[in-house]
């Protein structure tokens, strides 16, 4: 009888993969190790370098090609979600190795979703109230809240997740202003919103909310400057990338007051080192990277793997082959 199949999974923090798919068959045809907690350098290279299949939660586990170069039993990498940023593609598919990848599932519902809870969760100090209940107080000067109704949203990308936001924010009686690098008169008006510059859109907005893709033209895209242009009561909310944010300029900004206060979903370093200035900054709202991190999301990407892996196992076709 051929050894049976080694295959090792990558990047479950939330232990969800075996909850949403059923994986007896796979037990029975293949040596099946999961990693529950971050790796990286040797010990990362130490889990995987007997791999036949690497599986990788979304981009939780780079690959370069200094690593890929090391594998030399690697027959298929696949990672959950349609899009890997940390992956080197190229590497892979110059040495034949086939790429695959799974579907994505809801995340530009759920994203929009917690952008929401986190624009609300800051404006009306959920954190703060709790805080205040939970050592016997009630009331106190930060109760006093703002309404959003009446301010204006503004948001960096109109795409998927910033249409939803938008449509959102005008039912809460919000004005929505937009910018993004190829943002049209047109464009912002098919979403009920007014294009508007990058200035005037940090300098009068109560809320801004990034939805951009990270790339050559928006990496870093706020910095000081920018920040230094937002309103002293305003609200700055990612979850999208780190990349559009300066992060140093950022803790820097909060402490100046401008932006007021903001919300962030995604770090430079993941998961955010426990000594990390931003756990614990007081005009600071922060979520572990949970923009995607739902139940169906989990359930698609726990079964787009396990069909993959069924269908490499029998030579079958890849049910979702990834072409960069």
């Amino acid at each position: 009888m051929p050894p049976l199949a080694n295959i090792v999974i990558l990047g479950d923090y939330e232990r969800a993969l075996r909850r949403f798919s059923n994986w007896e068959a796979l037990d029975q045809r293949a040596k099946i190790t999961i990693h529950h907690e971050p790796l990286q350098g040797e010990a990362l290279y130490e889990a995987v370098k007997d791999a036949d299949v690497i599986v990788i939660v979304r981009d939780r586990s780079p690959f370069n090609e200094a690593l890929i170069t090391r594998l030399s039993k690697l027959k298929l990498l696949m990672f959950t979600g349609e899009r890997n940023g940390t992956l080197d593609a190229a590497a892979l598919l110059s040495r034949n190795i086939p790429i695959a990848c799974t579907p994505g599932g809801p995340s530009k519902e759920t994203t929009a979703e917690l952008t929401w809870a986190l624009i609300l969760g800051t404006a009306k100090r959920l954190v703060e109230q709790r805080t205040l209940l939970a050592s016997g107080g009630w009331r106190d000067a930060h109760s006093v809240l703002p309404m959003l109704s009446g301010q204006r949203l503004g948001i960096l990308g109109l795409g998927a997740i910033g249409s939803r936001v938008a449509r959102v924010g005008r039912a809460f009686g919000m004005e929505v202003v937009t910018w993004s690098p190829n943002m049209t008169p047109e464009r912002a008006a098919a979403e009920n919103a007014k294009s508007v510059s990058l200035d005037e859109l940090l300098s009068t907005s109560k809320v801004v909310s990034l939805h951009l893709v990270a790339g050559p033209g928006t990496k870093g895209i706020i910095g000081a400057d920018q920040l230094a242009l937002m309103r002293p009561d305003s609200i700055l909310v990612n979850t999208s990338r780190s990349a559009l944010i300066a992060m140093p300029d950022l803790a820097s900004a909060l402490k100046k007051g401008s932006p007021a206060q903001a919300a962030i979903d995604v770090f430079d370093v993941e998961p955010l080192p426990a000594d990390d200035v931003l756990r614990n900054t007081p005009n600071l709202l922060v979520t572990p990277h949970l923009g995607f991190v739902a139940e169906p999301i989990f359930a698609a990407f726990a079964k787009g793997i396990t069909e993959t892996l069924d269908a490499w196992l029998d030579g079958r076709p890849l049910p979702k082959p990834y072409k960069p």
